[in-house]
């Protein structure tokens, strides 16, 4: 047994014995089965799900570019100089510092996903709790035990399962806040409109050209980044090449020069022969 489990049992001992001349009302929820079938939680779980998609594909996308650095500097760098070699070395640890960041950015203990999933559940729990709540005092029940935490049920009747209810309240409040949020909604959107009519907003127009002005720099920032960067790859590929070339003129040289040495070896020696054939003619005469 749990210490959980202990510790409401111990509490429910206790209040029987306290209140022994008055009927204990006891009642149970699903909590599991409560947020399932609550809409707002399912929403909250899908947009963090797809968040969470979105960090983890950018974050495999940075460490597939980080693998590709790796394999092109191991691949090309019996043709690189030292310079060049360290530079490619010093990209990879920036990629990497970069790419821990990141990581620790979104899934770290106070990261994105910590503070989004505060964000967006929480508020659906809070939401059930004060249902639970509200039912538990109108009802007048003593203790409104979870049937999906750590306690465990020998035996639960039906008929004190309160979790439809709790769905009917939340569901009812969300259709109330709803209906609130369109009226609230038209009421603005008349204003606006009405606003709107009367004259133009000239503080709105300038922001609106501050926006689109800061947006335009920031494309041009980016685009001249990109440029740079290809050209930076184009100058270490033709650096690349050249040594490759180099290397390839060098060889051939060598192979020339052993060439030329075999060929005047080749010569003298018949010279040579020449010379000594007048001489054996003679001996022979």
């Amino acid at each position: 047994m749990t210490k959980k489990v202990l510790l409401v049992s111990i509490s429910i001992l206790i209040a029987t014995f306290s209140y022994a001349q008055k009927p204990q009302r006891i009642a149970y929820i699903d909590m599991t089965y409560i947020l399932e079938n609550v809409p707002d939680y399912e929403k909250a779980s899908s947009q963090l799900d797809s968040k969470v998609k979105v960090w983890q594909d950018k974050i495999a996308k940075a460490q597939r570019e980080l693998e590709v650095l790796k394999t092109d500097l191991s691949n090309e760098k019996a043709l690189l100089t030292k310079d060049l070699i360290e530079e490619r070395e010093e990209d990879i640890s920036i990629k990497m510092e970069e790419l821990n960041k990141t990581q620790n950015k979104y899934f770290g203990t106070k990261g994105d996903l910590y503070q989004l999933r505060k964000q967006l559940v929480k508020p659906v729990q809070d939401q059930v709790y004060n249902a639970i709540q509200d039912i538990a005092k109108k009802r007048k029940y003593d203790f409104v035990l979870d049937k999906s935490s750590d306690l465990i049920m020998l035996y639960s009747n039906d008929k004190y399962d309160i979790s439809d209810l709790v769905i009917k309240s939340i569901t009812r409040s969300e259709k109330q806040n709803e209906l609130a949020e369109k009226r609230s909604k038209k009421q603005e959107a008349i204003k606006a409109k009405q606003n709107q009519a009367k004259e133009p907003n000239p503080e709105v127009a300038k922001r609106i050209e501050e926006r689109e002005l800061a947006k335009k720099e920031l494309q041009e920032r980016i685009e001249k980044q990109k440029a740079d960067r290809a050209k930076k790859r184009e100058e270490q590929k033709k650096a690349i090449e050249a040594a490759r070339l180099q290397k390839l003129k060098e060889r051939e040289e060598a192979k020339q020069k052993i060439a030329d040495k075999r060929a005047a070896e080749q010569k003298a020696r018949e010279e040579k022969n020449q010379e000594q054939e007048p001489e054996q003619e003679n001996n022979n005469n």
